[in-house]
């Protein structure tokens, strides 16, 4: 045995100190291999809509339906069923209107707590009886745990059975009780949650989306461009912040800024009513897209390699005609007073507009709930994922027009495929973590903007971003976006085995799973593409594409049996949910059924678990032959 061997098994020893504690744990990881495999709820392009993703959330994709379903059955009416699944997403509500219209509550509270029983053993079924105590609601491990591994058709239990029940309502704990069994209904139906990318923009209330996400039990990340443009803004880039301010004066959030995050903007709106004669959110829109044009003139003409010289407009706009040159031809501006550009000098900030933005910087730096958010986005999330077989990410794999991948120019080496996505990833980690003032951290912000609008970002995947032209210009034909060649092989089999192998994954049995591009379900575009091999699961989420794609947003759900699309129609609210008992109305779709059942030892959580029990059977053997003494603590 090599000296850091016996060094590594004395310090595993310390966690399990005898031959006795090895063999347990080495029993209970071998078991937990032969569990099913955990559901994975997938969801994407969430765009701020909070109310909608709260409900996908708390009903699982249709999974408590289902669940509910296959354990009543016929055995229960329709209005039962309803009612119990309301109960289940929103048990505080539901309660309080049960209790100011039911007269008998101590049936109604007997019958319920019967039904969640069940529904909880059905939920827990392939989760460790260990897993299922440290997800019960704290102050109810007892009574739950007597009640859901009790066997009620054991004559000499059910005496005791319904003594808990019957109990619990005595001393007015049944309302607490409910609530816990509800909130682990919840949570034990979707054991990992994958958000492939977009919390932010568009939508009201992205904050209340970030907040469930930090308390969710198990979670991860892929970073949309709408999310790094936000990463950008909160590590201080100037360029940045100035988009995150404009989309929400597009879409008519800055509530989203003021009272969702505290950020102060006074100096703005003061600047924009005295230098452009309007406070309104178009008027802001158009002083800070100005800025943002400044501002993002400084970062090309500095990094020629990002290839974006095209997208600089200010130095071609012909002030006395009303137009302005792009790319070759002549608009015609829908706005030509343009009060804070210098004709001699059209990309320098005026006075103003450097306080402005200096102001706006100060308050997203020193925002707590704002950096709180992003170190979570830091610390959960990556610019893709290969998870269970999947890879998940949130726009493309940038392919130049021959189909290879594009080789991408960063600070002077040229990367791509995979080698593209881990080189992008580390610059933007830097961009945040890295001092301020160092060389590292101004790259670093610089590739955060790349990533929110650059021609070859992975999570952009068009040839530009329209912004002045949708600001400025009437004429649509201005605004057209080229997507990248991915989109257009998203159906060429060797193209999407090509990048399942560049990043490690078997193409017979994998998936690409990924977001970004609402798919216009009433124009017949589908999110399964290349035979199931790839998803695309953006459907609209945001209510701002509903009317566009005909949905109300995609979901992916994998078990230990398949994988499912659900469709979702558009969610009324969350206050009718609760009274009329409405749930979102989606049909699912089978995406594909597993040849056999996959259990915890086909996933990447059973992986590490199998690694575990040879390194434990390594530290067995080394106490039964003296290598390493038993009793070792420190």
């Amino acid at each position: 045995m090599t000296h850091d061997k016996e060094k590594y098994l004395r310090l595993l020893s310390r966690q399990y100190p005898s031959e006795r504690a090895v063999i347990t744990e080495i029993v209970n990881l071998q078991s937990i291999l032969a569990l099913p495999k955990g559901t994975e709820h997938f969801l994407s392009d969430i765009h701020g809509n909070a109310e909608q993703f709260t409900h996908v959330l708390k009903n699982g994709s249709g999974s408590i339906r289902q669940k509910i379903e296959e354990i009543f059955g016929g055995s229960e009416m329709p209005v039962v069923k309803r009612s119990l699944a309301t109960l289940i997403y929103y048990p505080k509500e539901k309660l309080e209107l049960v209790k100011a219209s039911e007269n008998d509550m101590p049936s109604w509270y007997t019958a319920t707590l019967h039904r969640l029983v069940l529904v909880v053993r059905r939920v827990q079924s392939k989760y460790t009886r260990s897993k299922v105590r440290k997800a019960i609601p704290e102050g109810f491990s007892y009574i739950i745990e007597e009640l859901i591994t009790e066997k009620e058709e054991i004559s000499d239990k059910q005496a005791y059975y319904n003594a808990i029940i019957q109990t619990v309502i005595r001393i007015g704990a049944a309302d607490a009780l409910i609530e816990a069994m509800c909130l682990l209904i919840q949570q034990l139906v979707i054991d990992h949650l994958h958000i492939i990318g977009d919390i932010f923009d568009r939508g009201p209330a992205p904050h209340v989306i970030m907040d469930t996400l930090l308390e969710y039990h198990s979670v991860d990340v892929q970073w949309g461009n709408h999310d790094i443009v936000w990463m950008g803004a909160a590590s201080g880039h100037l360029a940045c912040i100035a988009n995150v301010v404009r989309l929400c004066a597009r879409y008519k959030n800055l509530d989203v800024l003021e009272e969702g995050y505290g950020i102060n903007l006074t100096p703005l709106i003061t600047f924009t009513m005295q230098t452009y004669g309007g406070m309104s959110a178009d008027d802001v829109h158009r002083a800070i897209t100005v800025i943002q044009m400044k501002l993002e003139s400084q970062i090309i003409k500095e990094n020629p390699s990002f290839n974006m010289s095209s997208r600089l407009f200010l130095d071609k706009i012909d002030f006395e005609r009303g137009t302005v040159e792009i790319e070759g031809k002549e608009w015609k501006l829908n706005y030509t007073t343009f009060p804070t550009i210098d004709r001699a000098n059209p990309y320098a900030l005026s006075a103003e507009e450097k306080n402005v933005i200096s102001r706006l910087q100060q308050s997203f730096i020193h925002c707590e709930k704002l950096q709180k958010h992003v170190r979570f986005l830091f610390s959960k999330g990556n610019l893709y994922k290969v998870y269970n077989g999947n890879l998940l990410y949130h726009g493309c794999v940038p392919l130049d027009e021959s189909g290879r991948f594009a080789l991408v120019d960063i600070y002077g080496k040229k990367y791509s495929g995979k080698k593209l996505f881990d080189c992008l990833e580390m610059w933007a980690r830097r961009g945040y973590f890295s001092p301020v003032g160092s060389i590292e951290r101004e790259r670093g912000q610089n590739i955060l903007w790349y990533l929110w609008t650059g021609k070859l970002s992975p999570l952009f995947g068009k040839d530009k971003m329209t912004t002045f032209e949708a600001a400025f210009v009437s004429d649509k034909e201005a605004r057209k976006e080229v997507k990248n060649m991915y989109y257009k092989l998203v159906e060429d089999e060797t193209t999407v085995d090509c990048i399942m192998l560049e990043f490690g994954l078997d193409p017979a049995t994998s998936h690409i799973i990924n977001g970004h591009v609402p798919q216009v379900v009433k124009k017949g575009e589908t999110p399964i593409k290349c035979g199931g091999k790839l998803l695309i699961i953006d459907g609209g989420f945001s209510a701002a594409y509903h009317e566009t794609t005909g949905i109300a947003g995609y979901t992916l759900v994998s078990n230990s049996r398949g994988m499912r699309l659900v469709v979702h129609e558009k969610f009324e609210s969350r206050e009718k949910a609760i009274k009329d008992e409405t749930d979102i109305v989606s049909d699912t779709q089978e995406v594909e059924r597993f040849k056999t059942r996959r259990y915890v030892a086909d996933t990447e959580n059973g992986r590490i678990i199998s690694e575990t029990i040879a390194e434990l059977e390594t530290l067995l053997s080394a106490y039964r032959d003296g290598f390493v003494p038993e009793g070792l603590v420190e």
